[in-house]
């Protein structure tokens, strides 16, 4: 009895691969890359809440930030 032959795989394209990305896999890391940026710049800002509702602290600072 003789062994089967197994066809050959055919050859990679030599074209570039298409790979598409939803929009928040490149807005996320930007967001957080200028986040820590501004943190950096202006250090002031990077203390811890003293205990006021951490959402209504975001908010303001993002709202003051947006002012400038």
């Amino acid at each position: 009895m003789s062994a089967r032959s197994h066809p050959r795989p055919h050859p990679a394209t030599t074209g570039g691969v298409q790979a598409r990305l939803p929009w928040w896999a490149l807005a996320l890391p930007t967001l957080a890359f200028i986040t820590l940026l501004v943190l950096i710049l202006n250090p002031a800002h990077a203390q811890a809440s003293t205990g006021g509702p951490a959402l209504t602290h975001l908010l303001q600072h993002l709202q003051a930030l947006l002012v400038r």
